[in-house]
């Protein structure tokens, strides 16, 4: 069987997430820190008041994994923000009937999605951690004059020939990376290399963006990528928590590429809401008090606890740890202030 890429990266991350704990393979940020999933929830608190406190106000995650980042945000905003925690509904988006199941021991209370579609009419503030990096790209290689799009042919790439791959235009100031394309029509159309493209990340921001153009509301996408798009092959698969081939035994490891955030920043402007960041999520983190709040929490435990607590925040915020390769976007209603860590840096 010959498929395209996305489509037997859908196939295979669908099986993985029905049959596997993701868990077992990799660590994500709040399982990492509770502090983690504390600032967020405090995030959306504040940002909540940013956008007038309308109450009721749906509190959305995408991709919520065992429901830890919401379970630690949720306990944040009873102690610390109890009249968000009264107007707040709770949604999550999440297609795996097996976490879901693992969502509702976590949070009970909570409605289900597949997608943005079926959230109600109302004011809200998403939160998406690791979520856009497993949504299927499609790779696109240049060949000489030509271009080719990468299929899969029982374990192996094959190449099949395609028009060129468009992006949308970014800001001059976006371009420092891809100095030597050219522009055609408005589109970025790269000399050579290998270009992907992720288009339910695309759909999902324009969507999310369409809507925050309409209503108050914010969303907050963190995750891992270059801050200015650029040409390359990021897709990846982890096995039994290392590294593996992407194309061997599907269903069997987790895909992920990296986001592309000038990509996904460039259509939530087009789509009329307004956008900050992309931010290195060490500097996002800091700026919100990620180091204060772990010294704190350290100061109520014995040695070695105090000791982990310190050296997981480290992990999240360090750059040549987890805090440069990640990055943190927010994507705004054009009426919302700027929200929290996303302040100019104090000259």
């Amino acid at each position: 069987m010959t498929e395209r890429l996305d489509t037997f990266m859908a196939r295979a991350n669908a099986a993985y997430y029905a049959t596997h704990d993701p868990f077992a393979d990799f660590t994500t940020s709040p399982e990492i820190s509770q502090v983690f999933g504390e600032i967020l929830g405090l995030w959306a608190a504040v940002t909540w008041g940013c956008i007038g406190r309308p109450d009721p106000v749906l509190l959305v995650e995408a991709g919520p994994g065992r429901g830890t980042l919401m379970a630690d945000a949720l306990r944040a905003i009873g102690r610390v923000a109890p009249a968000f925690g009264s107007a707040l509904r709770l949604h999550l988006i999440e297609t795996s009937p097996r976490l879901r199941t693992l969502q509702a021991e976590r949070l009970p209370g909570a409605t289900w999605h597949y997608g943005l579609d079926t959230l109600p009419d109302a004011p809200l503030l998403l939160l998406a951690n690791e979520f856009l990096d497993a949504l299927p790209i499609r790779q696109f290689v240049r060949r000489g004059e030509a271009w080719m799009e990468r299929f899969v042919e029982d374990g192996r790439f094959v190449e099949c020939s395609a028009e060129p791959p468009t992006c949308p235009r970014r800001p001059a100031s976006t371009l420092s990376v891809a100095a030597t394309h050219g522009e055609t029509g408005g589109d970025l159309r790269p000399h050579d290399g290998t270009i992907e493209v992720c288009e339910p990340a695309r759909g999902f921001i324009r969507a999310l963006s369409a809507r925050l153009a309409q209503r108050p509301g914010a969303g907050l996408c963190l995750d891992y990528g270059p801050e200015h798009s650029a040409p390359g092959d990021s897709l990846q698969a982890v096995r039994d928590g290392r590294a593996a081939d992407p194309l061997a035994a599907p269903g069997t490891a987790d895909l992920t590429a990296h986001v592309d955030f000038a990509a996904l920043a460039d259509i939530a402007r087009k789509a009329g809401a307004t956008t900050h960041g992309p931010l290195p999520q060490g500097v996002f983190l800091t700026r919100l008090g990620l180091f204060e709040r772990t010294g704190r929490l350290a100061r109520t435990q014995p040695p070695a606890q105090a000791l982990a607590l310190v050296e997981a925040a480290r992990r999240l915020a360090e750059p040549d740890r987890m805090g440069r390769l990640f990055k943190v976007l927010a994507v705004c209603h054009p009426g919302c202030p700027t929200p929290p860590g996303f302040e100019a840096a104090p000259r």
